[in-house]
């Protein structure tokens, strides 16, 4: 797991396309510190396990399924990526809760400044967009932030100075395209109380008038 609180950002030295995927360089620092192989790294908010590491890179395997679904199918060498490392257990949780595993990309539609912040506005999906909660939260490009604005096609997050330094948001520019990660607890809750597709006979016990009826 991690929270979506930016460590640093690296730089891809390197994209080699195999059969089964790519193999991607990555040189850093501080994700370096602790790091063996076997290591769970997010890059762009995708969950890469290290395959071997040197004194100032390590080196990930990406397979069809992760460049199908995320953005780290179109990086290039001398890209710009959002680093984080597993949290520990004894952690600080400071963003959210972030499994690295992306639900899909959406598109930079506008970007406008605002006082001290900078908004983004991103287009997605609908079914992406089904998760998508005013003041909630969601993970782009692996970075936990809340969500400010929502509209039917679209959502704003508002972005402060400190972020945008430390993170490759301030890189993005109108058009690009960002790795989305729902929020977890969302997409558990709807399985939960909803029916399996092709399954119209199971019904849950939650209903808005239990809901109701116990204070919520």
């Amino acid at each position: 797991m991690f929270t979506g609180i930016i460590e640093e950002v690296g730089i891809v030295r390197s994209v080699v396309r195999r059969d089964a995927g790519a193999v991607l360089t990555i040189d850093c620092h501080i994700v370096l510190e602790d790091i063996f192989e076997g290591a769970s790294i997010a890059v762009n908010g995708v969950c890469l396990t290290v395959t071997s590491f040197t004194a100032n890179s390590f080196c990930a395997e990406a397979v069809h399924e992760t460049l199908r679904r995320s953005s780290l199918g179109s990086l290039i060498s001398g890209a710009a990526v959002n680093l984080e490392r597993a949290v520990a257990a004894n952690g600080r949780l400071g963003g959210h809760l972030v499994s690295g595993h992306i639900d899909g990309t959406g598109k930079i539609s506008r970007i406008r400044p605002d006082g001290m912040a900078v908004w983004y506005t991103v287009t997605a999906s609908e079914k992406l967009m089904r998760y998508i909660v005013e003041k909630g939260s969601v993970a782009l490009d692996g970075i936990s932030l809340t969500v400010a604005e929502v509209g039917e096609h679209s959502f704003s997050v508002s972005v402060i100075a400190h972020t945008l330094t430390q993170t490759t948001l301030s890189r993005l520019r109108q058009g690009d395209v960002v790795n989305i990660e729902n929020d977890c607890i969302a997409k558990y809750i709807e399985k939960f109380v909803c029916a399996y597709p092709g399954v119209s006979e199971r019904k849950s016990g939650i209903t808005e008038s239990f809901l109701a009826g116990h204070g919520f």
